[in-house]
């Protein structure tokens, strides 16, 4: 059994990862931390593991040795303390922004910041499986993802790596908690209930994850919107394509890239309400799901994405990265379907 430790505890992604990890058939979560609800009930913070769980929060200071760590925390803080964990654990997963980057200049660019631990960016493995998975197996330092940016890579990739892809615009529609659970003007209930909001429609941060997966050759530019739902991202993506292609030819290539991706589902209904993917479908899992429809020029084809930004934009893919850095079976823990409606 695997012992794990998660840094950070009381945000919703790290409640979203005690939530999968308790499940899992070989970890098990020894400790929790939290500096505002020390030596509480994780049930008084997740109340979905009430009856579930009798672990309790502990204070960072707290914190023991453990197999593996998960670093839920916000952004920056993660790096400065990066020494101490690696101490505490020989494997770390950690899902702020703080590794996802391999240059300390690009992380600079983004963030607007100097990188706390530059000399670590280089030591961890970017923790897309559908991008990196060789490299994560067996891996002993692994990133998070952003979840905006899973959706355009995931969405993209296969154009991308076929050579098809000239240039792509895109929107994501997004969930309030992309947010967080710390509240703040935008997120006030009379604000925010109701809304189609822009708020990010040039130079968002993920977009610097977007060009490490796919590269810089593409043009590539996408806005955030945030609506009224609470989990998930939408993606809708106007990709213009180097000459014509049939719709047989992109679900060639859509199937042949993602034939063996456990987590990756294709929609290609004709009729129906879910014909294209929708976020209330994939809430809670570790699911992607990808469809689109080809214009009649054939040089134009919208990719529509869907995904949890908790889940497979968070705690599901880490899991999905743990897996394959302890060499076990990548879908073990993760096969909820989701429920519906």
């Amino acid at each position: 059994m695997i012992r794990a430790g998660i840094v950070g505890g009381s945000g919703y992604t790290g409640g979203e990862l005690l939530r999968l990890l308790h499940f899992h058939p070989q970890v098990e979560v020894a400790q929790i931390t939290s500096r505002e609800h020390a030596s509480r009930y994780i049930h008084s913070v997740h109340p979905n593991m009430r009856g579930v769980s009798r672990l309790k929060f502990i204070h960072p200071d707290a914190l023991e040795e453990a197999d593996l760590l998960f670093l839920a925390l916000p952004h920056g803080t993660a790096a400065r303390n990066i020494e101490r964990y690696a101490r505490l654990a020989p494997k770390l997963i950690d899902l702020s922004a703080d590794f996802r980057l391999d240059c300390a200049a690009t992380y600079e660019e983004f963030y607007g910041e100097s990188h706390p631990a530059p000399h670590w960016l280089g030591r961890f493995v970017y923790g897309l499986p559908e991008l990196n998975r060789e490299s994560l197996i067996g891996a002993p330092y692994v990133s998070g993802v952003g979840c905006n940016a899973t959706a355009v890579n995931l969405a993209l990739l296969p154009l991308a790596r076929a050579g098809v892809l000239e240039r792509a615009a895109i929107e994501i529609k997004v969930g309030s908690s992309e947010g967080g659970n710390r509240s703040n003007p935008g997120s006030h209930h009379p604000i925010r209930s109701g809304a189609v909001r822009s708020y990010k429609a040039t130079g968002h941060r993920h977009m610097a994850e977007v060009r490490l997966a796919l590269g810089d050759d593409i043009p590539i530019h996408f806005s955030v919107t945030a609506i009224e739902m609470v989990r998930g991202a939408h993606l809708l993506a106007h990709c213009y394509l180097r000459g014509r292609r049939t719709e047989r030819d992109l679900w060639r290539l859509y199937r042949g890239h993602y034939r063996d991706e456990p987590f990756i589902r294709l929609v290609s209904g004709k009729v129906g309400l879910h014909r294209l993917p929708e976020p209330r479908v994939v809430a809670g899992t570790n699911y992607c799901d990808i469809g689109f429809e080809l214009d009649a020029d054939g040089a134009h084809v919208v990719v529509i994405a869907a995904l949890d930004n908790l889940g497979k934009g968070a705690a599901g893919n880490a899991v999905q990265s743990m897996n394959l850095m302890l060499e076990l079976d990548e879908k073990t823990g993760l096969e909820f379907p989701g429920i519906y409606p």
